[in-house]
């Protein structure tokens, strides 16, 4: 039995270490192209996307790749390039900040008093919102991305950096998460505190934030992964180039500047990597639901 049991355990320590390899390969693959020089990636990938003038005008990979984890000669050429030759790169990259920041900061706001509106609101009507937050929070974003462009045209901010933040401090999912982690602090203990005269600002404050801190660094670390990488609401709601965000103008790279794509991508993925590094242990905890109250 030991055995069976020492074996099924080094079976799935194998298969969940093939699956993390899988998912690391694409990470380890552009940092190291990163610092590769034009040269050698173009000996190594060629003309990895070429355009066929064909009747339908179809882009296909014309030759075969060579996939290489370590450069010959280690160069910083691409960074020079994006960092101080090219500051349209260094311009998007803020922009994404710009955008991202004050949507997770105003969202968490918004999210947190909804969550113990949500929690201390003793009523029939309470349900239904509840699940129309549900409902929400299951359409996907091209769904809600026309309304959101009609309301932005009628409010007058379209093209402006506020049509993408005011429909992100308003997403339903932070409200989801909070709210269950909200209903998982105990009665007596919001009880007690009222009973010492506390008000419902202190209760909130004093209480529930702390007790929900572990949920906010989760909401706080999701929002802004989803954000950062958010394509399709700076194409439709901010069609001004001059203040789209990183994410939308990695899509433009042709397949001659290769190595800044890589560049440029390993210094998009370092505010997400960072973040996640600095509250991983939060993220699991609050999204396993761990630690609700805390001595």
């Amino acid at each position: 039995m030991k055995k069976k049991r020492y074996f099924g355990r080094f079976a799935l320590t194998l298969l969940a270490a093939g699956f993390a390899i899988a998912f690391l390969l694409p990470t380890v693959l552009t940092i190291s192209n990163s610092f590769m020089t034009q040269s050698e990636i173009s000996a190594n990938y060629g003309q990895v996307f070429k355009n066929i003038s064909g009747s339908e005008g179809k882009t296909y990979i014309a030759e075969t790749v060579n996939l290489k984890f370590i450069p010959d000669k280690v160069s910083i050429s691409q960074y020079v390039t994006t960092l101080i030759k090219s500051p349209d790169y260094l311009l998007k990259f803020w922009n994404s900040v710009i955008l991202v920041v004050p949507i997770v900061l105003l969202q968490l706001a918004v999210a947190s008093v909804t969550a113990y509106g949500f929690t201390r609101w003793r009523g029939k009507v309470r349900g239904f919102l509840f699940f129309f937050y549900v409902i929400l929070m299951l359409m996907p974003t091209q769904v809600t991305l026309v309304p959101n462009y009609l309301v932005s045209d009628w409010l007058g901010i379209l093209n402006t950096r506020w049509a993408i933040i005011f429909p992100g401090m308003f997403a339903p999912f932070s409200v989801f998460l909070l709210t269950k982690s909200m209903r998982r602090i105990p009665a007596s203990l919001i009880e007690a505190a009222k009973l010492d005269g506390s008000s419902e600002w202190q209760v909130f404050k004093d209480i529930c934030l702390p007790q929900c801190r572990s949920a906010l660094y989760s909401v706080a670390i999701l929002v802004f992964i989803d954000y950062w990488n958010m394509v399709e609401q700076p194409i439709v709601l901010l069609p001004d180039a001059n203040q789209q965000p990183l994410s939308v103008y990695l899509s433009t790279i042709n397949a001659n500047e290769v190595g800044l794509a890589f560049a440029i991508a390993t210094i998009y993925m370092v505010p997400c990597l960072l973040l996640f590094l600095h509250g991983e242990d939060y993220l699991v905890e609050g999204i396993a639901h761990q630690g609700s109250v805390k001595g």
